[in-house]
């Protein structure tokens, strides 16, 4: 049994988070070289894209997507800048993106505007002569980094040493790397997204006693909630502590335990802003998404999914109010979209997903002039045996849920 004390470990992208955030709105693309000011890992590219300006890169870009015509299709997630959005063939969350691009069987090449474990679902999901692109190396994801695999096998092992033959089913959400994802179609478990989230862990409660839930505790600690479980049957396993912080008869009697990992964007709202936009605006509507922390959640008239928070809003009355507990670029976007509407982000801090901030044009325009060269470059590759089964875990989840 595991006793090894482990040091604590920050991701470099949970650090570097707040490296955009602004007191303005104004996210309107800058030359590259302006953006290398900001204090994040940023990969290298030649220096004739630095100092482009938005108008160059919109032009070039938009002429290289055209020569490669078929052959080419661009996911943009709803987190990215305007600028990319543009040019997605396709807009979504991370899931139904990987999704969409295995269904264009004439593209070869996925060029996946989002984030690692994103791009690692999409080369999961896709066909072998496709190959997928993340056009900024170095953008990864907070959430998925805080459940690094060594970490995670130990903490498996160990509550399969405690828990012997009693029945526990892993759940990772699709914020995760396909190591993890591996992991739990190896044992019986199940990926989800925040959209069916309840309805997966009834199907592990189904088959199992317990639950175990990677890597984000809020989401959760949230569906947990949802279903009725006490807050004290659901326990958070610290990877740096032996035994997650636990004694072996808490870990026994706890129903739900849950990775102590969380989202940088979502974790930053709180009740006080909440309780500011009800004493401005005492119609309005909170809307959040669930990886915020259980009291926001719970202050809140409404949460759920990147994609339950477009439609809710898209589909709402002229002249409604809202205030919404998710990340900036999609908020300006909804609001944008939206004129009739009145349409503000919680934060008055206007601080978006610095990994998915990263894709700036300049690494687009890269990776489209390399293809148009005959080199392909970050090409996001999963091994066949990982892939093989993270690709069961999401199986279950698509045709099982």
């Amino acid at each position: 049994m595991a006793t090894k004390q482990k040091l604590p470990f920050i991701p470099l992208t949970e650090s570097q988070q707040s490296a955009f955030c602004r007191t303005d709105e104004n996210l309107l693309v800058k030359p590259l070289a302006e953006e290398f000011s900001a204090v994040v890992s940023w990969q290298d590219i030649p220096e004739k894209y630095h100092h482009m300006p938005g108008e160059e890169l919109s032009t070039r870009i938009s002429l290289a997507r055209q020569e490669l015509g078929e052959k080419l299709v661009i996911l943009g997630h709803h987190y990215q800048r305007d600028e990319i959005v543009q040019f997605a063939d396709f807009r979504g969350d991370s899931l139904k993106l990987s999704q969409q691009a295995a269904g264009q069987e004439k593209a070869e090449f996925i060029v996946f505007c989002g984030v690692h474990f994103m791009a690692e679902t999409a080369d999961i999901l896709s066909a072998s002569h496709q190959q997928v692109i993340l056009p900024n190396i170095t953008a990864g994801c907070s959430m998925a980094d805080m459940a690094r695999t060594d970490d995670v096998l130990d903490c498996w092992d160990d509550i399969q040493q405690i828990l012997g033959d009693e029945k526990i089913i892993p759940i990772t959400y699709m914020n995760s790397t396909a190591a993890i994802k591996s992991l739990c179609g190896k044992n019986n478990g199940i990926v989800c997204t925040s959209s069916n989230a309840k309805a997966v862990f009834e199907w592990a409660f189904e088959r199992g006693n317990k639950v175990i839930f990677f890597p984000d505790q809020h989401l959760g600690r949230n569906t947990g909630l949802k279903l009725n479980i006490p807050i004290d049957q659901m326990l958070v396993w610290n990877p740096f502590k032996p035994m997650g912080g636990h004694d072996d008869e808490k870990i026994r009697d706890a129903r739900v335990i849950l990775w102590q990992g969380h989202c940088s964007v979502h974790t930053r709202f709180n009740v006080r802003q909440i309780e500011k936009a009800r004493s401005e605006h005492p119609d309005i509507n909170i809307i959040v998404h669930p990886e915020c922390t259980m009291d926001v959640v719970e202050a809140s008239d409404l949460d759920g999914s990147t994609e339950f928070i477009i439609d809710k809003i898209n589909n709402a009355p002229p002249g409604s109010k809202w205030a919404v507990g998710t990340e900036i670029s999609l908020v300006n976007r909804l609001s944008q979209e939206n004129p009739d509407k009145l349409i503000f982000c919680l934060d008055s801090i206007v601080c978006p997903c610095s990994t998915m901030y990263r894709t700036h044009p300049a690494y687009l325009l890269w990776s489209l002039e390399k293809l148009l060269e005959g080199e392909v470059i970050n090409q996001i590759t999963v091994d066949e045996e990982t892939a093989k089964y993270a690709k069961l875990a999401l199986d279950r989840m698509l045709h099982e849920i």
